[in-house]
This record gives C-alpha cells, sequence and structure tokens, in this order.
C-alpha cells in the first residue's frame, strides 16, 4: 500500500495494535491490565464504576471527554490530508487534551480503503488513547454508516432512507441496521450516526432523500426499527445509535440546508417531533443536534429541546451530541456568543453532552475551563455530561474489549448481505404508472432498449455519503450493479438489449423493439450542494423522454433519485418506476421488478408534486379558505400512491369497541383481499378524520399500518393499534401553550373505501 512513512516508534505502535486486535478476538484486554481500583473491574455496577472514575479525573480529562475530533486532525498533516495516523497529533488530541472521541467525517478513512485497514487504524487510535491516557480510558468512533457501512469500498450499499421509507416494511429496516451494524462492529466501529429521524417536507431540501418519510408515525416507526437494528445485532462488539438531527431539521425557510427554521410550536410539537421520540422509545443511545436554528433560537443551544422536551418530558438518559462544528458556530455563524468560551457554556448549559468539534482539541479544552472560571458552567455539569459519556463506554465494554481482530474485517465486510440489499432495492421500488400492462416486461420481449444517463451509472445510483462525503469520489467505481446490468442479467435467453448511448441512437433503436426502459435522475450530492431550488428532470432528460414517446413504442421510466422530481415532458411513459437511490444492489432489485420476480409492492413515503413552485408538499396540509389552482393538497402522486401486479381489495374495517376513553389504545381488524392472479405484499394503511376539532387537523392523519403478505385469491383480517399519543394534538390559541392531549368526540377511521366511527370520551 502506498502511504506516507510514519515515525519507526510509530510503525511499532501500530503493530502492537494489530497484535492487541487479535488477542481481543479472543479474550479481554482490560485497560489498564489487573489494576485493582473499581472503574476498571468488570464485575463492578457500572454506576459504581463511572463514580469512581469521575472521582480520579482531573477538570481538564472530563473537559475532553466531551470533545470529538476528526481523525483527519491526527493523519498526515493534521489538517485535511488523511494518510498515515501522526504521533505528535495522536499525543496532542488524545495526551494531552484528552478528546473522548474520534469520528470518520465522509471520506476520512485509511489511506488504502479496505475493511481491514479501517480496522487497523481504529485499532491505533484506540491503542493510543489506552496506551498513553493517564487513567487509560478508551475512546468512542463514531461513523456515518447510514445506508451500509457507506465509507468502506467494497461494503454492500443499502438504499438511503428514502428508499428504504417507501417499503413501509419495519422488519426490512431492522434488518439493515443490523447487517450495518455488524460491518461497523468488525472494522471497529462503536458509534453509528443514524438513523435520520426528521421529516421529508420539502423537496428542494438537499437531505430530503436521508430521511424516511413525510410522515411523523411512518417516520418513526422506521426510525425506531433501524435503531433496534443496530443495537441489537449480533456481534461480539457492540454499537450505539444516534438518532438525528433532533429537532425539526428538515423545515429550512427556503428550502436550503441548516437555513433556519420558523414554525408554529403546535407543528413542531405535534407533527415535527413525534418521530424522534418514536425512535429514542426504541432505546436509542445517543442523540444528534439539528445544525440549525427553530423559531431564533439554535438547537445547540435550546435548554427547551435539550433539557425541557428530551431529559424531563421524554426521559432520555443518554448522549446529546453537537453536528459538525455547531457550537463554535454560536460564536461565528450565530453570532450569539461573544467569544468561544462563552459558545461553550450555551451548549453545555443547554444540556448538550459532547461537541463535535472536530479540529480544536485544544480550543475546545481551553475553551470549557475558561467558562468555568469565569463562573459561567458549573463542574456538576460537566461531571453529568462526562459520567454520561463514560457510562456508554463502559456499556459498550470498551474497557475490557478495546480492540477488533483487523485480520477477519474483509470477511465480515467486503460484499456481505447482498441478497439483503437486493431484497431491500426490489422492496422499495414503487410503481406509479402501467398502463396497458407494460410491467412486468413479458418473456415474449425479442429487443429491449435501455436508455438514459443514469442507466449504467453505479456511482450516482448509490448517492451521497457514499465512500465520500459528497458521493463516490471521482476516479473510483463502486463494486455493484447498475440498471443495465440487472437488465441484462435478468432478460430471458434470446431477448437483445441493447443500450444507447445518445439520444438519437436510443430513438432509432426504439423504433423496431418491443420496448425502451429509459433511466433517469439527477447527481449524487449531499447536505447543501445536493440542495434544488428546481426540484425537476432536467431538460435534456425531458427532451430524451419525450423524442422515445414520439417513437411509438412503449416506453417504461425509471426515477433514479433521492426525492421525487417535477416529470414535465418526461411524464406520460407507459411505465414509472421510482427507483429513489436503491444502492450497490440496486440494478438487481430494479430489474426483479421490471421482470416480475418481484411483485412491487413499495409505495410512496412522500408525496409527489404536479409543477414547480408547490413545495413544501405534504399530505398533512391543514384546512383553509384558500380556493387556488392547486392551493389546497394536489398532487401528481400522493402520499402512500403504488401500484402492483395483482389486485387488491379493502374489506370491512371494525373498532374493538364504539367508545374508549382519552387515554386508551383504539383496537382495529381490518380484511383485505388479494384479488388478483399473483402473490403481493400490500401495505394497509389507516387513516383518521373528525368531523370537528378545536384546532385544525388534516383532512385525515395517518395513525397505524402493517404489510401483508397475501397469496392469489387469499383473504385475511388484520389487527392494527392505534396508540393514544398518536391522535394527541396541542390545544389552545396561537401561542400553542397548552400540552398535548387527545380530544374528546367522535373520530372516522378508515382503511380503504371502509370506515369505523370511534367516539372518545
Amino acid at each position: 500500500m502506498t502511504m506516507k512513512s510514519p515515525r519507526s516508534r510509530f510503525r511499532a505502535l501500530v503493530t502492537l495494535a494489530t497484535a492487541a486486535a487479535c488477542v481481543a478476538a479472543v479474550g479481554a484486554v482490560p485497560a489498564p491490565a489487573k489494576s485493582p481500583v473499581g472503574y476498571t473491574d468488570a464485575r463492578a455496577p457500572i454506576d459504581l464504576r463511572v463514580k469512581d472514575l469521575l472521582k480520579r479525573m482531573t477538570l481538564a480529562e472530563k473537559i475532553g471527554q466531551m470533545d470529538q475530533i476528526a481523525v483527519a486532525r491526527v493523519q498526515g498533516d493534521c489538517e485535511w490530508s488523511g494518510g498515515a495516523l501522526n504521533e505528535t497529533c495522536l499525543k496532542s488530541v488524545l495526551g494531552d487534551y484528552a478528546a473522548g472521541s474520534i469520528l470518520s467525517g465522509g471520506g476520512m478513512g485509511p489511506a488504502v480503503n479496505t475493511p481491514a485497514e479501517w480496522a487497523k487504524m481504529v485499532n491505533a487510535v484506540q491503542k493510543y488513547a489506552v496506551d498513553n491516557t493517564r487513567l487509560h480510558i478508551p475512546v468512542l468512533y463514531g461513523v456515518d454508516a447510514v445506508h451500509g457501512h457507506n465509507n468502506v469500498l467494497g461494503a454492500t450499499v443499502f438504499p438511503h432512507q428514502i428508499g428504504l421509507g417507501a417499503t413501509w416494511d419495519p422488519a426490512t429496516v431492522r434488518a439493515a441496521g443490523a447487517s450495518t451494524a455488524r460491518s461497523v462492529a468488525a472494522t471497529g466501529i462503536d458509534w453509528n450516526f443514524a438513523p435520520v429521524a426528521d421529516l421529508a417536507r420539502d423537496q428542494r431540501w438537499g437531505r430530503y432523500y436521508e430521511t424516511f418519510a413525510e410522515d411523523p408515525l411512518l417516520a418513526g416507526t422506521l426510525a425506531a426499527a433501524s435503531v433496534t437494528g443496530i443495537e441489537s445485532a449480533n456481534g461480539a462488539k457492540h454499537v450505539v445509535a444516534s438518532v438525528k438531527h433532533f429537532g425539526g431539521y428538515s423545515e429550512p425557510a427556503n428550502g436550503h440546508d441548516r437555513v433556519p427554521a420558523d414554525v408554529s410550536m403546535r407543528y413542531l410539537q405535534d407533527t415535527l417531533l413525534p418521530s424522534y421520540k418514536q425512535a429514542l422509545q426504541a432505546g436509542a443511545k445517543t442523540v444528534m443536534i439539528n445544525s440549525g436554528a427553530i423559531n431564533g433560537v439554535p438547537a445547540t443551544s435550546s435548554k427547551y429541546l435539550l433539557t425541557k422536551v428530551l431529559r424531563q418530558q421524554w426521559g432520555f438518559k443518554g448522549v446529546t451530541v453537537s453536528d459538525w462544528e455547531d457550537v463554535r458556530a454560536l460564536q461565528t455563524k450565530y453570532k450569539l456568543a461573544a467569544d468561544y468560551p462563552e459558545a461553550i457554556a450555551l451548549a453545555v448549559n443547554a444540556g448538550l453532552d459532547m461537541a463535535m468539534e472536530p479540529y480544536f482539541a485544544k480550543e475546545w479544552s481551553t475553551g470549557l475551563k475558561t467558562a468555568v472560571d469565569r463562573g459561567l458552567v458549573s463542574v456538576k455539569r460537566i461531571d453529568e455530561s462526562a459520567g454520561r459519556i463514560l457510562r456508554m463506554k463502559f456499556e459498550l465494554g470498551l474497557f475490557e474489549h478495546p480492540y477488533v481482530d483487523a485480520s477477519k474485517a474483509d470477511a465480515a465486510v467486503l460484499g456481505v448481505d447482498k441478497d439483503l440489499a437486493r431484497k431491500a432495492a426490489a422492496e422499495s421500488q414503487v410503481l406509479l404508472r402501467n398502463e396497458g400492462g407494460v410491467l412486468p416486461i413479458p418473456p415474449s420481449a425479442k429487443k429491449i432498449v435501455v436508455a438514459g444517463s443514469y442507466a449504467d451509472d453505479i456511482n450516482d445510483q448509490v448517492g451521497g455519503w457514499t465512500i465520500g462525503w459528497q458521493g463516490v469520489p471521482e476516479g473510483v467505481r463502486l463494486p455493484g450493479t447498475t440498471v443495465l446490468a440487472g437488465i441484462k442479467e435478468a432478460a430471458p435467453a434470446g431477448t437483445e438489449v441493447v443500450r444507447a448511448t445518445t439520444a438519437d441512437d436510443a430513438v432509432a433503436q426504439a423504433k423496431d423493439a418491443d420496448l425502451t426502459v429509459v433511466v433517469i435522475g439527477e447527481k449524487a450530492a449531499a447536505e447543501g450542494a445536493a440542495d434544488s431550488p428546481r426540484p425537476e428532470i432536467s431538460a435534456d432528460q425531458q427532451a430524451l423522454v419525450k423524442a422515445l414517446k414520439a417513437a411509438g413504442k412503449p416506453v417504461v421510466t425509471v426515477v433514479v433519485a433521492g426525492r421525487p422530481l417535477v416529470l414535465g415532458d418526461a411524464d406520460g411513459t407507459q411505465g414509472l418506476l421510482m427507483s429513489w437511490l436503491p444502492g450497490s444492489e440496486g440494478g438487481h432489485g430494479v430489474a426483479d421488478v421490471l421482470f416480475g420476480a418481484v411483485n412491487p409492492s413499495g409505495r410512496l413515503p412522500v408525496s409527489w408534486p404536479k409543477h414547480l413552485g408547490n413545495e413544501p408538499l405534504y399530505y398533512q396540509q391543514l384546512p383553509g379558505t384558500n380556493g387556488g389552482p392547486e392551493s389546497s393538497y394536489d398532487a401528481a402522486y400522493p402520499f402512500g400512491a403504488g401500484l402492483s401486479y395483482t389486485s387488491y381489495a379493502f374489506g370491512a374495517i371494525t373498532a374493538d369497541k364504539a367508545a374508549v376513553r382519552a387515554g386508551d389504545a383504539v383496537g382495529l381488524q381490518v380484511t383485505v383481499s388479494n384479488t388478483g392472479g399473483k402473490a403481493g405484499d400490500l401495505v394497509v394503511p389507516v387513516y383518521v378524520s373528525r368531523p370537528t376539532s378545536d384546532v385544525l387537523t388534516p383532512a385525515t392523519r395517518l395513525v397505524a399500518f402493517t404489510k401483508v403478505h397475501l397469496a392469489a385469491g387469499e383473504t385475511r383480517t388484520v389487527r392494527l393499534r392505534v396508540l393514544p399519543g398518536t391522535l394527541a394534538v396541542t390545544p389552545g390559541d396561537l401561542d400553542g401553550a397548552g400540552a398535548q392531549r387527545v380530544e374528546r368526540g367522535a373520530y372516522t377511521f378508515s382503511a380503504g373505501d371502509k370506515s369505523a366511527a370511534v367516539t372518545v370520551r
């Protein structure tokens, strides 16, 4: 491998780390070994271990625990160069300033991007911390593994969250989270900055594809499933999840990432916060805080969010961590603080435990100490945060098993769970048009033309946050299956698959073809670079589809994108399949649906706009006196839309009780039938509406859902439960000052075209 030459002393350090990793795989590696003090006694209760360790720590050591530094700060030139670990900077970050955590931001990995080299790098960082800190405290190592272990070349890349949202399937999301955690753990990493529990409310926003859904219940249920998968994955090493970005991050005022939001307290409480709460109730041990500001207050400095809501109302006991440089931003961007110590005080006193200040170990340590000296932050408050962080380290077993066996990492990561990724990709496909039964592609098709620049583009198919922050770097090709490759592999013997490389070629080839599959979409990007003030199919792609339609043969459009895009002239083809960002097995997943190996079951987790300018767009729009065209909810394809290769019917919906108390759950039974000739998976959503309400409520709200497999001709009755909190709203006037409650009165629950009335007493 090609690396910058480290000092010979540090070469020995890496060798020791690798050796220690091998020992760790078969037995405990105490840190420090055979020490009689209480905090190293693995048999002692964790509360006592934390208490004992805090007593032994200096204020500077406690302050260091609250800092998270980027690994780039200890590599190469210790700025942004990457490369070999640098012992001088390791001494500064981990020794002198006792940083409690290291992270690999997007693109920050070892010089050679293999699982084994990742494990060696993390082991070496961990060994330096264990061997060279006074009390031998291991570090937490974090990474954004948001759709598989996506930073590692050769790791299986799952669909982004918006695609998993389209599955409406908690089991698939849970399995993807568990697979990710096993891969992450194999490389020595114990902290995954996932899942995203933000809501998708504005198609312009660059992080739209990182969300599960526009609906709080769907997003919260799937985020909770992801947490469960990540934190309960089987393996020698445990990984903790981080619910992000708490709270209300996805409401930037003009659609651009991190632009401050201005929302009502009722909207914040009833719509934006429940998905985070549901994910945390699944057991998430950490929360990442929103980088943005809400109602004039940066979330990082909001005591209301970080303490009153998170700790006091929801009872969260874990660790809160900021996003990238957000504490410093309180001084430099938001101008709330005159200097850095004051900014630190604002965040810590609000309830922040750990600051992701990736390059500022010295500044953080001296800044928080200065804040203490000025009387801005109490030592008691620092003890709270340091104690929470240490508790998590003890719970993870880092004091006993700080290393992994790097020799096993490649086998544990490279290409694992491809079948699961393929299943998730296929399950995420949403069939929106199928005129004349153009799909599935019949075995009799003799010539299929595949057109569009995204048909054979694996890098854009997987999206941002893959190998690099903005996506797969230039010159790197990700292993995986493109849509073109998937179609070629799935096509029956004797069927010719022709790749058209230009628009003119595509039109010419289409004239004697049975079918053209045109793959359109958008370029991979992340965060602000992915913002799209005009979320639409580009003009050249629209022109291509328009020309193919004019050729007179059936056209199926496949959209590879992180959000619904206004189709314009690309609308109206016989087939329309939304594929999202389906990951490294996406080509197989798309082909499985196109050829009918999988009956499409995906349903839109978001609304698809008809025209530009209709953002934000979501089905929960409140009623009003408006009457202009498209001023009410008017989507090209509404929330929950999706077709199948079979047909379904909804029978009766009945409630267990005609009347319930305000604090009771509502039990429902829904009869569903597969009236077609092919087995399939049916999403069964239940919505609620009210004839009158004390405050404005949407025409319908999703309150329960399930997914059921039905054989051809099968009828089943499924049970669903509506939890009382799902019906709660914030009463009162404009200030939204009241506590959430379930209003008394009539409720109508509907599934398909059937409904049942329930009275809340």
